[in-house]
Formats: structure tokens, C-alpha cells, sequence
């Protein structure tokens, strides 16, 4: 049985390039970088957790939320062959609850704060935005989007940050958690316009507060689908 089934929908994703040589030591041990044609990204995403169910049972009251997270890319070889995932710098996340038992089983870096969104379809074009605070300060990532999807394009920058099944995450000194996060390719839609306003260094510490000064490489929306995170193994 999967640990968790849900739905994530909506997910809007900036992409910045930022040195590697930051990341170093928040690698998991066994995992190296992920990089997309020789460049090193951390993404801010924001989506929908819909319909959620924990080993199956839905949980009253935590069944649709938001999460925002700051994230970057890794690979780990097993057999011969390369895994491609997902580190977590920190998710956030309007539950308390969701908190505790991502922490405390997953060993991942959750927060809790007060967040909202906004998801509304116009004559031409659709709106998206995530909103947290924290310390009294609004953070705030829109964007705006064409109407109709599109299919993510092969061997595409979008295919490579959305194209990672795996989480990967510190459980020691000399060993790793991992999962696999298990869904079909996503649609996308092509971004118009976006906002982002968000105290990077407040939110996700001192090692990222260049972010809040420079632009976004790139920044995509995608549909998402039903998804599931299948239960951690130690690598």
C-alpha cells in the first residue's frame, strides 16, 4: 500500500541557477547533483495537495491544501543505472499535522505557516497564486497562464525539473531515505505573466537570500495529476 495517494494540481515553478558549491551540504549522502545542460537549479513550486489519503484512509480536515516548496535535483546510482530526484530545502504547509508526520517519518524539513490560494479561469487565460507568511510577512508567487494545455516537450528544460520520481532526504550521517513519488506525464500550460515576492532569506535561510534579488531563468505551470509517495526505504 502507498504511503500517501493524493492529487497535485496546479503546480507553478520558478526555476533560478544558483552555485553548486551551496548545495554541498545539504546533499543526502550517495546523491549527486542533477544538473540540466551543465546548470545547477533550485525551483520554488507551489501547487494543490487534493484528495489526499494516508495508507489509504482519508484524514478529516487534511484532505486539500497548499504546499510551497524550495527544491533542487539529484541523481543516485543503483545497479548500474541513475535514479533522478528531488531534495527538499524546506516545504511549507498550512497543517500542523502534516508537519509532524512528513518530519517525523520521512525525515524531510516541513513548516507550518498560514498560507491561501487562488486558482481562477478568465475569457483568455487562467490565474494561479500561492500566498504564505510568516513573521507577520506575506510571500507571494502568481503567475498567469494561457487556457489550454499543452504536452510537455521531450528532452525540454520542463521535462527535466518535472521529470524526477524520486525523493531523497538525510536519515544520518552516512545514509539516505528514499521514495518514489509515482505519476503519469504532466500537460503544462505557457506562462504569461508572474509576481514573485518572497523573503527567501527569512523563509529558507541565509544560503538562499540572493533569490530574492534575481530573476527566475524560467518559470512554468503544469496541470499535475493523481499521484502517490510509496513508503521509504535506507540507501
Amino acid at each position: 500500500m502507498s504511503f500517501l495517494k493524493a492529487e497535485w494540481r496546479k503546480l507553478a515553478i520558478a526555476n533560478y541557477v544558483i552555485d553548486p558549491e551551496l548545495l554541498t551540504k545539504y546533499l543526502p549522502p550517495k546523491t549527486e547533483l542533477d544538473l540540466w545542460k551543465g546548470t545547477c537549479y533550485v525551483s520554488l513550486v507551489g501547487f494543490m495537495f487534493l484528495n489526499t489519503k494516508l495508507l489509504g484512509l482519508p484524514i478529516p480536515f487534511h484532505r486539500n491544501f497548499e504546499e510551497v516548496n524550495l527544491r533542487f535535483y539529484v541523481k543516485y546510482k543503483e545497479d548500474g543505472k541513475w535514479k533522478r530526484g528531488v531534495v527538499f530545502i524546506k516545504e511549507i504547509v498550512p497543517k500542523a499535522a502534516l508537519t509532524f508526520i512528513a518530519n517525523t517519518v520521512y525525515k524531510e524539513h516541513y513548516q507550518t505557516m498560514k498560507m491561501s490560494h487562488l486558482l481562477k479561469e478568465f475569457e483568455k487565460e487562467r490565474s494561479v497564486e500561492y500566498t504564505w507568511s510568516l513573521n507577520g510577512k506575506k510571500n507571494l508567487f502568481a503567475l498567469k497562464a494561457d487556457l489550454a494545455p499543452t504536452v510537455i516537450d521531450r528532452n525540454s528544460e520542463f521535462e527535466f525539473i518535472t521529470e524526477h520520481y524520486w525523493g531523497y532526504t538525510k536519515a544520518g550521517a552516512n545514509s539516505t531515505f528514499e521514495y518514489e513519488v509515482t505519476h503519469p506525464r504532466w500537460d503544462c500550460y505557457k506562462v504569461t505573466d508572474y509576481k514573485i515576492d518572497v523573503d527567501f532569506n527569512a523563509v529558507y535561510g541565509n544560503d538562499f537570500s540572493m533569490l530574492t534579488d534575481i530573476k527566475p531563468v524560467s518559470v512554468m505551470l503544469a496541470e499535475g495529476s493523481e499521484i502517490t509517495v510509496e513508503n521509504k526505504r535506507k540507501v
